[in-house]
This record gives C-alpha cells, structure tokens and sequence, in this order.
C-alpha cells in the first residue's frame, strides 16, 4: 500500500462471492461507487465474461483500472474460487479486459479497507464500549462462506489482513456443539469454522440438531431456517439459528483476542445483517465475552454489524486509489 496516487476515472470495482458478482464506478475519488449491478455467478463461464457483460452495460468511459474483491485466498497469479467454479489468470483477464491494471484481493480484504469509510447509519452496534483509538478492528462475516480479515494502524494508515481464517478448527464450547462436530466429522475431514458459519453451514446445523432430536430434517434452505427459526416457527430451526450466532460469537471474540482488536469486531455477510434485533438479542455478545479472565477486557469492545448494502465495493476503490500501477 502506498499514499493515494494519480488515476484515471472512472474506475471499475467488484465484489464476487459464491453465489454474486457485483460491479461497479468510481467516478470520483471520496464518492460512492455508481451503475452497480449484481449477477448471478452461474450466469457466466468465467470472470471476464461477467466483467465484460457489466460494461456493455453501461454508458461511461470504459475503464482502464480495476480492483475486484473475490472469495478465496489470492496468492498469487492464479485464482481459484473456494465456493464457486471459477478459476482464472490475473493476468490473462487484464489482458481480455483491455485494462492497465487489474488488482484482485481477497473479499474480506476489501471488506476491511472499507470500515474507516462507513457512515454512522451504514453500521448498527450491538454491544460493547466505545473503539479504542489507534488498536486493531477485527472483521468476520458469514454468506456462501465464512470470511476473516481485520485493519492494524501502522504509520498513519490502516493495513488491511489477506487470511483464511474461516477455515480454522471450529472450536465447540458445549456439550452439544461438541456433538454436533461429532455429527459432522462424519461428513467432513476437517470440520472448519465455516462448515456452521456460513450458508451451507446454516443448513449444516440445521440437519445436526434434528438428528440430535431424533427427528427428521426437512429439506430447508439457508433463508428458510434464517425466516423460521427467526420467527420460531419451527423448533430446530430456531436452536440451528441461536448455535449459529452463539458459535459466531465464540469465534469473534477468538479473533479478538487474538489481533488486540479493541478497535472493535465488525460483522459483515449476507446472513447476519438480515436479522435485524433477533442478533442483537441472539446469545451472540454473551458467548463474544465469555473467555474466563478475559471477559472484562471483551466486554469493553464494541461490536457493529455493517448494513452498508454494497461496503466491499467501497473498500476496493480504496484499495485501487491507495496502490500504485505496477
């Protein structure tokens, strides 16, 4: 990262999911971003082709810069999709794209880059004190997957971590989220934390509780146990719905713990901005302060959920107006 540079407008940024690919302008530096558009991922055979549909779409300028945020861990020139199909060349897609620059980072990457710049109404707080100055933000949220970043201040400016924290072990508290992993150790070799924070982690928890209950599970989806389980219309969805938030607070407050994060933990995703007060009074915040010696010290940081409808959009023009062309 480097001091904000010269660039040519507009710019193109993106944000592509599992599931979604957004697209958008930056028209003007400080501005939010314009023309955005979402598309569905299974609509294309690859990431050039959803770009180029977006452009012919639209009356600007064409592009000559790009920052696109994507789902998966970016390390190097080839990019493969963690929860979608797509595999490309950084390289190659400039090249296709006819663009001078083409930067990819990670979602949650740009999700981070983004937090400084959100306004008071784009977030809701659910907890805690007030941000310590000057120490690490903590960043996790749960769509497709379960995404993992956070901000340190260093110099003046904030550096955004690149990692895959979703996928560390998930850590069981009680006794029947020690048998729920039991459950599904028997599907998975690896049981991370985004195999029960994410959408098909939802449904993931979902089938767990009923074999538990010994009852069997309905074929629901992740928007299906989100509805009934948040208006208690059906009993296991509901106890799906209240492990999700209780196991995304133990994981929260990890993340916390160990970045220093007093700054403050902020969720993002798809599922959790969509249940509005059922979170805030979710087992969420008493599971993020239970740590034993350490619950004072979480119980004094803040937590928000971003309710900002396209922030990894804003965070990848950050990211491209602060890096300068290669």
């Amino acid at each position: 990262m480097t001091k904000e540079c010269n660039n040519e407008l507009p710019l193109l940024v993106g944000d592509v999911g599992g599931t979604n690919a957004r697209f958008g302008l930056l028209m003007k530096a400080g501005e939010q971003p314009v023309s955005v558009k979402v598309f569905p991922c299974a609509d294309f055979s690859n990431i050039a082709e959803a770009v180029e549909n977006y452009l012919s779409g639209i009356a600007a300028q064409r592009p000559k810069r790009a920052a696109i945020a994507v789902a998966t861990a970016v390390t190097g020139d080839r990019v493969r999709m963690t929860n979608h199909v797509w595999q490309f060349s950084i390289e190659e897609t400039r090249r296709l794209l006819k663009l001078n620059q083409l930067e990819v980072i990670n979602d949650f990457t740009a999700l981070a880059m983004a937090l400084p710049l959100l306004e008071l109404d784009e977030v809701t707080k659910t907890g805690g004190g007030g941000p310590v100055p000057d120490t690490p933000i903590a960043l996790l949220g749960a769509g497709t997957g379960l995404g993992v970043s956070g901000l340190i201040p260093g110099g003046g400016a904030w550096l955004p971590l690149q990692g895959e924290g979703g996928h560390v072990s998930f850590p069981p508290v009680t006794e029947r989220e020690i048998e729920i992993l039991r459950i599904l150790q028997q599907r998975y070799q690896h049981v991370s934390a985004e195999r029960l924070l994410s959408g098909p982690g939802l449904v993931n928890l979902y089938q767990a509780h009923a074999v538990i209950e010994g009852v069997q599970a309905d074929a629901c989806t992740p928007a299906d146990i989100s509805a009934k389980g948040k208006e208690g219309q059906c009993v296991i969805c509901a106890a799906a719905l209240e492990s999700f938030c209780a196991i995304l607070g133990t994981v929260a407050g990890n993340l916390v713990l160990t970045l220093g994060a007093r700054g403050g933990v902020y969720i993002g995703g798809g599922i959790v901005p969509g249940l509005g007060d059922y979170f805030t009074d979710s087992p969420f915040r008493q599971r993020f302060e239970q740590k034993g010696r350490f619950t004072d010290y979480l119980a004094a940081v803040p937590s928000f959920v971003i309710v900002a409808k396209y922030p990894a959009l804003i965070g990848a023009a950050s990211f491209l107006l602060h890096t300068e062309k290669k």
